[in-house]
């Protein structure tokens, strides 16, 4: 685990490479944060990234947002994905809670063209599944927001993992 001088310390190609990953499949996001080091605190490395974000294009956020998994979805999990969701107990679910899920990731897509995103550290399977109803009524410019302040918390817990 890098303390901050030492990720501050590195070129960009290394900085990308080790804190890409805190947005999920989106190492762009660390690229164009690199030249606001040298970073007093990761706090203030946290707000860079963030920023990168909300200076981002709508096409790029929609992207991030995209690139995160269904929650209890069939697909590849990165291993901070997999910790996460398993931390909220997505791991241990009974068929009727996939069936439930499913149905609500279903929906959600079908409203907003990208996943429910939530941080899953912060939250349990039934705060989770009792945020869906509300995020739902949403409109899509809220629930982008929304989603993408969900994001900036997992990305936060990322990296409290990640820097010393």
């Amino acid at each position: 685990m890098p303390n901050l001088a030492e990720l501050n310390a590195l070129d960009r190609e290394e900085f990308t490479h080790l804190v890409g990953p805190v947005f999920e499949h989106s190492p762009w996001v660390a690229e164009r944060s690199w030249a606001a080091r040298p970073f007093a605190t990761r706090e203030q490395l946290h707000a860079a990234l963030c920023e990168t974000v909300r200076r981002a294009s709508a096409a790029e956020q929609l992207s991030l947002i995209r690139a995160h998994p269904d929650l209890v979805g069939r697909a590849i999990l990165t291993r901070a994905s997999q910790a996460e969701q398993a931390s909220a107990g997505l791991g241990d679910l009974t068929p009727d809670e996939v069936a439930l899920f499913e149905r609500s990731n279903r929906a959600y897509r079908e409203r907003f063209g990208f996943p429910f995103v939530i941080c899953a550290r912060l939250n349990k399977k039934d705060a989770i599944l009792a945020a869906f109803p509300g995020r739902l009524r949403h409109s899509p410019e809220k629930e982008i927001e929304t989603a993408l302040e969900e994001i900036y918390k997992i990305a936060d817990l990322r990296l409290r993992d990640l820097v010393s």
